[in-house]
């Protein structure tokens, strides 16, 4: 079973998804995200199906953001896996990718035929935008659970990283490697002082 959030600590908790449930729900969200799949499994998984609370999925999505391969393909393995083991990761990642890749391989060969179209260029330029704006909304999403707990620490790291790769453009990999390790000894420091 998985905790309702929304639900109070009686409450009955929600069943987990099925194989099926799983690769249906993750094959909607990819579907349903052109620009970005993470607007809409956030939507899914946690306010839809409520398979996960924001810090849940928080916290999940920044192990994925960790580990190599696109962010959101790893969410679906990792969550896939927590849920259903080694077959719901692989009806996860399934459900997530067998839509799309069908569905571009057919544009493909129509691009192919008819991408010098003036009027296509126009309309894939206004998705471009639309996807930013997406991506936007759902960073606010995910860094209001962060500001809602004021932590201090937390704040402070989430300004450093900022800073470190969106103005002084530093490497991800070399930012991984230094604020991973210093949130961590942070944090257990800190836990360590509140025993």
């Amino acid at each position: 079973m998985v905790a309702d959030p929304s639900a109070g600590p009686n409450a009955a908790p929600v069943p987990k998804p099925e194989l099926g449930e799983l690769f249906v729900a993750f094959a909607l969200m990819s579907l349903a995200g052109f620009g970005g799949v993470l607007v809409w499994a956030r939507r899914g998984i946690v306010e839809k199906h409520r398979w996960m609370t924001a810090d849940e999925f928080n916290e999940t999505f920044a192990l994925c953001h960790f580990l190599p391969g696109p962010n959101i393909v790893n969410l679906s393995v990792v969550f896939g896996s927590r849920i259903r083991g080694i077959p719901g990761a692989l009806a996860a990642f399934t459900g997530l990718l067998a839509p799309p890749v069908l569905i571009v391989t057919a544009l493909a060969a129509l691009y192919a035929q008819y991408g010098e179209i003036d009027a296509l260029r126009r309309a894939l330029a206004g998705v471009a935008c639309v996807a930013i704006g997406l991506l936007f909304a759902v960073t606010f999403k995910m860094l209001m659970p962060l500001l809602r707990k004021r932590d201090p620490l937390a704040l402070a790291l989430l300004a450093a990283v900022f800073v470190a790769i969106g103005v002084l453009r530093l490497p991800l990999p070399v930012v991984l490697g230094v604020m991973v390790p210093l949130s961590i000894g942070a944090n257990y420091v800190l836990a360590r002082r509140a025993r």
